[in-house]
């Protein structure tokens, strides 16, 4: 319960009551009945649900004092009653839409007459949660300099560790109806504090900061906590209830925002409303900030192969062409070099055609390789050949113009490529046995490029390698992003993951594929690697995996270790390497050089498997 002084609980209930009755019935007489009777409180307003029970409803005279001030964005400031109620579910605070530079400043009694509405950032399509505010404003300044209301503390012991109610069918899977129960589920707890002042104390970075000017703690400083200071993403069940994503009310002009990296402490107390964006939902947005005590986190480099071991990467460059600047080349030539120990076969997602997102009909990646490989040879990396099938303009999504496209890098002192007749964007490439020996039709070529699971999206590269004598089949991929699937904060829950189905097609088309391989070669070194843009956990990565044709690595790894990608503070699986059942003993590592860091070369972490074919 809050610290309140709560009007007594008859006159509570009687106010409910006819505000309910009036909304009910759609009778405004009935609710202006309820006002005058007792002027509406914050708490009236925002309810014991996600939406106001006087949504679309003219109030007048709410009384709160002024708890943070907006004047960027979604300008605006929050306001929070002092005398509370005594229902935990009913937020005391509540964001005023001004549209304009407010003109009230913290610690302001003011009176606010407006419109109650629900705000939802993204929009209907996006599932987020809305935002109780007033908007059209009229505001009355009361008097000044008054004492803040105390913040209520977010930290490990006020949290549930339940993350959210499983929505009402009757619904569609919503959660909005649903009264809120912020004893039992860490959504519902954090909705009761909507637009009210909060705090929390130190607390572990999970997700560097941004070029947003935003990064994301924990208050749960023992919730599935990663190696090297993170917070693992295991399973659809463990959404890591601690997490909060912090912003600042002070403009960047005027405080920089400090810039901090996953491990890093946020120190002291970070205090100020608790807003819901559409970019992580939850927010505390400071009015004053803790400071960053920097920890000892650094890159990782990974152990060179030995001469009998074949070793293999992937990494996605994010968006590499030569209009980035010659930096950017020479870091990611460097971390090749440095931090892979210069893998014999290099597999890279997201090159971008030679003028990248130029949308002028220009296919070939070149110039783009060319620049690359010779950032690596200048970092003391070998002399790399690559291959790759250039896509068909502008089929292959991505950047607008840019035509990413996977493709090969192979040290030729290792590793040979074997070509054979290879493919263009639209001929897949095919399986045979010839004098008992396995191979590709198309070598490179690309895999079932006419099906329509890879419609605007990268159609995977097939190539065929020998190491030491012995044949190697390698698969480059780049799967469907998770654009348009709602976020963990969704008032749809379980939220909806509409992007899955693609990925779960492109999938079911890898698999296929080498159990065509398989089918000719039980024993044939297989290995399917790249951004396959889901968790070790997901279907799409069980569909991989479909009887037995391929194990996921990296769940060779401790769980502490399974990450590739950082997104809201959880650490999680996006990039993978799978291996065919002839690869029985590898070595394998998620090299962590991004992903954790607010200064990045690419946002993904590479990752490196080595094996004796």
């Amino acid at each position: 319960m809050r610290s309140s002084h709560p009007r007594s609980a008859a006159v509570a209930a009687l106010v409910a009551s006819a505000l309910a009755t009036g909304l009910l019935a759609g009778s405004a007489d009935a609710a202006e009945g309820a006002a005058s009777a007792d002027p509406v409180r914050i708490h009236d307003i925002q309810g014991t649900t996600r939406i106001s029970p006087l949504n679309g409803k003219q109030v007048a005279d709410v009384e709160g004092i002024v708890t943070g001030v907006r004047t960027y964005g979604s300008r605006g400031f929050w306001i929070q009653d002092p005398d509370a109620d005594d229902n935990d579910a009913t937020s005391e605070g509540v964001f005023v839409f001004t549209n304009s530079v407010p003109t009230v400043a913290v610690g302001d009694a003011v009176k606010v007459s407006g419109t109650v509405g629900e705000y939802i950032p993204g929009g209907v399509n996006s599932g987020n949660q809305s935002v109780t505010q007033i908007s059209k404003p009229a505001v009355t300044v009361v008097s000044s300099g008054n004492a803040l209301p105390e913040a209520t503390a977010i930290n490990e012991y006020t949290v549930p560790a339940e993350y959210a109610p499983v929505g009402d069918a009757a619904a569609g899977g919503s959660i909005n109806g649903l009264a809120l129960e912020p004893s039992r589920y860490a959504l519902d707890y954090y909705e009761s504090l909507e637009g009210m002042n909060v705090k929390i104390g130190t607390s572990r970075v999970v997700g560097a900061t941004d070029p947003y000017s935003e990064l994301w703690v924990t208050v749960k400083g023992w919730e599935n906590t990663a190696k090297r200071g993170g917070t693992v993403y295991g399973s659809y069940e463990s959404q890591n209830t601690g997490r909060l994503q912090i912003q600042q009310l002070a403009p960047i002009a005027q405080q920089p925002f400090p810039v901090a990296n996953v491990g890093d402490k946020l120190t002291g107390t970070t205090e100020g409303p608790l807003d819901f964006n559409q970019f992580g939902g939850y927010t505390l947005v400071a009015r004053t900030l803790g400071t960053v005590e920097a920890g000892t986190l650094a890159p990782e480099k990974t152990k060179p192969q030995a001469e009998q071991e074949l070793a293999v990467a992937t990494y996605n460059v994010e968006n590499l062409d030569p209009t980035d600047p010659q930096e950017k080349f020479d870091a990611l030539a460097k971390a090749v070099v440095e931090n892979l120990a210069s893998p014999d076969i290099l597999a890279l997602e997201e090159i971008q055609d030679d003028n990248g997102a130029k949308n002028d009909g220009t296919v070939s990646a070149e110039q783009t390789l060319t620049k690359f490989i010779t950032a690596i040879t200048a970092a003391g990396g070998p002399a790399y050949q690559w291959r790759t099938v250039n896509p068909e303009d502008k089929k292959d999504g991505g950047e607008p113009g840019g035509n990413i496209r996977q493709v090969f890098l192979f040290n030729p002192a290792r590793v040979s490529f074997t070509e054979r007749a290879p493919g263009d964007a639209v001929t897949a490439t095919g399986v045979v046995k010839e004098n008992g020996k396995t191979h590709l039709t198309h070598s490179p070529g690309r895999v079932d490029p006419a099906n329509p699971a890879w419609a605007d999206s990268r159609k995977p590269l097939a190539g065929e390698f020998v190491f030491r004598g012995k044949t190697v089949f390698v698969i480059a991929n780049h799967f469907g992003s998770k654009g348009g699937d709602e976020g963990l904060t969704s008032h749809h829950q379980p939220p909806l993951r509409s992007s899955e189905a693609k990925r779960l097609l492109q999938a079911q088309a890898v698999n296929g594929f080498v159990k065509q391989i398989l089918a000719e070669d039980k024993n044939a070194n297989v290995l399917v690697l790249g951004d396959i843009n889901d968790f070790e956990f997901s279907a799409t990565t069980d569909a991989l995996a479909d009887g037995g044709a391929l194990y996921p690595a990296i769940k060779s790894l401790p769980k502490a270790e399974r990450y590739s990608y950082v997104y809201q503070g959880n650490s999680q699986v996006l990039d993978q390497i799978l291996t065919s059942p002839a690869i029985k003993k590898f070595t394998y590592d998620s090299v962590h050089i991004n992903a954790e860091f607010a200064a990045q070369n690419s946002d993904h972490d590479p990752q490196v498997l080595r094996f004796r074919p």
